[in-house]
């Protein structure tokens, strides 16, 4: 790339991110900007105060945080060993596999989760915050085998086969070869889970029969509103929590991933072996 061209893609890139951002925030906190004023003639902390004085807002807060996490961990343990095994294995019926797995994207939830529903009704997971868990994994686990198994075909298995000569069990060639290299993938996954977990109204609606409260649940009678601050004061918090989260798993990544910078060094110089 041109070196001349370069900064102003920088530069532009930011401005492209930060600015969405940076208007969504001036429009919290104004009273009224409409086309074609350049600037609010008036500020105000009324959709704040609107937000905040909502009485379910911390119950909301930490179901949606509870129900997005829980979602995370049930997704990599589905999708890894499945992601795994459809990156390096060879078997009858792979395909028929891989159509079952990506099958919840090709057809709507909706139509799914009603007969979800009335199972749930059945074995008591209905009105349930696990119950709710359970139905989020349908528009999620597609996503993360997808990007899991990207990354472990970006990696190959060179590493496995020669962690598996030194002696390394499976388990401790996935701690410690896989995980720092498929960081990426999971950084993305991550993100990805929370923010379609948390963005399910009718999901969580329809399973969690009003029971289960959620962001979403409180949040999508406002889009009717007709103030525009209170509605980007509740899309600001929608922001912040899944960037949040991130980067809470990115202090965990750092104190519980061995070898990060170690492996990507040898993978971005050729190295064939892992020591």
């Amino acid at each position: 790339m041109n070196r001349r061209i370069q900064p102003f893609l920088s530069v532009l890139f930011y401005v492209m991110t930060l600015l969405p951002f940076i208007l969504l925030v001036t429009k919290s906190f104004s009273i009224s900007w409409n086309w074609p004023m350049v600037w609010p003639n008036q500020f105000s902390l009324q959709g704040w105060s609107v937000l905040f004085s909502e009485p379910r807002l911390l119950d909301a807060v930490f179901q949606s945080l509870l129900i997005g996490f829980v979602v995370i961990l049930l997704n990599f343990i589905i999708a890894v060993p499945a992601a795994y095994v459809l990156a390096f294995e060879h078997f009858k019926g792979k395909s028929i596999v891989e159509s079952v797995l990506l099958l919840p994207l090709m057809i709507p939830s909706l139509a799914v989760a009603m007969g979800i529903h009335l199972s749930f009704i059945r074995i008591g997971l209905a009105d349930q915050w696990m119950g709710v868990v359970l139905v989020h994994l349908l528009p999620t686990v597609p996503y993360t085998v997808k990007i899991i198994r990207a990354g472990f075909e970006s990696i190959g298995n060179s590493y496995s086969h020669a962690a598996a000569t030194l002696g390394a069990t499976k388990r401790k060639t996935y701690y410690t070869v896989y995980l720092p290299l498929l960081l990426p993938s999971i950084r993305s996954s991550l993100f990805l889970i929370l923010v379609i977990s948390m963005s399910q109204y009718i999901l969580t609606a329809l399973i969690g029969g009003g029971n289960v409260i959620t962001l979403a649940i409180i949040y999508f009678p406002f889009l009717s509103s007709v103030n525009d601050a209170v509605i980007a004061s509740f899309s600001l918090l929608f922001a912040l929590l899944p960037i949040f989260s991130v980067l809470v798993f990115e202090i965990l990544f750092r104190l519980l991933v061995p070898y990060q910078k170690k492996l990507q060094l040898e993978r971005k110089s050729g190295g064939d072996h892992y020591k």
